[in-house]
């Protein structure tokens, strides 16, 4: 696996409560009562206009919508490292692999400013060939464009490529690309992978790092 491909949040990120506290805000902002901050952390996945529509629920209005999305993304924009952190090991797997060899990006579906803006304020943006975000493109994850866009500009084949996510929608993202999966059972969204099974499932960064550096000895029959 010369290519590792990660979502973002419940992958690299912990970044529960600052969604959570701003979904919050938003309704707040609306005159609501707060949600569970479980029923917001399954909402997440499919891009922040997909998060708020969940967040007020179907009795409003698109324009309205919008406009309580422009209010959340204000306020997270301001609160968006007041918890959030890098899950136990990751710093250490992305040294690792990145002292491999082994390119790395980042694919997600929330907004392209804001991930970037993360990983730098946690110290790990340089790690990336390359970040994009669920605005990078015409169409989010699962669609496959972006995977697309990172295949031809690391000159990594497919089968040498590997989707990381802890979301069904990762795990459908890889299969529309042709790529392989690994899912991370510590994120958000573990009981997804029911219907969308990973090609490799891990409990920690260190086992994905163990992962990926032992098939790369195995394609060079070098004894692991």
């Amino acid at each position: 696996m010369d290519l590792l491909i990660f979502d973002l949040d419940g992958t690299l990120i912990d970044s529960k409560l600052d969604l959570a506290h701003s979904v919050n805000a938003t309704r707040a902002h609306l005159g609501l009562a707060p949600i569970d901050n479980e029923c917001v952390y399954s909402y997440v996945g499919n891009g922040a206009q997909v998060l708020i529509r969940k967040a007020l629920g179907p009795e409003y209005t698109d324009e309205q919508v919008e406009a309580a999305l422009k209010y959340f993304l204000a306020y997270y924009r301001q609160h968006m490292l007041d918890y959030t952190t890098l899950y136990p090991g990751v710093r250490e797997c992305l040294d690792r692999l990145r002292g491999e060899g082994v390119q790395m990006a980042v694919l997600t579906n929330k907004p392209v400013r804001f991930s970037s803006d993360i990983l730098r304020g946690l110290g790990v943006f340089d790690h990336f060939l390359r970040v994009y975000g669920g605005n990078s493109f015409e169409q989010k994850k699962p669609h496959p464009m972006g995977v697309e866009k990172l295949l031809e500009e690391s000159g990594v084949p497919r089968e040498r490529t590997l989707m990381v996510g802890d979301s069904g929608v990762d795990i459908r993202t890889a299969r529309n690309a042709g790529i392989r999966a690994c899912g991370v059972t510590y994120g958000f969204q573990p009981e997804t992978f029911a219907e969308e099974a990973p090609d490799f499932l891990v409990d920690t960064a260190a086992e994905l790092a163990e992962l990926v550096i032992a098939s790369r000895s195995a394609a060079k029959g070098v004894p692991t």
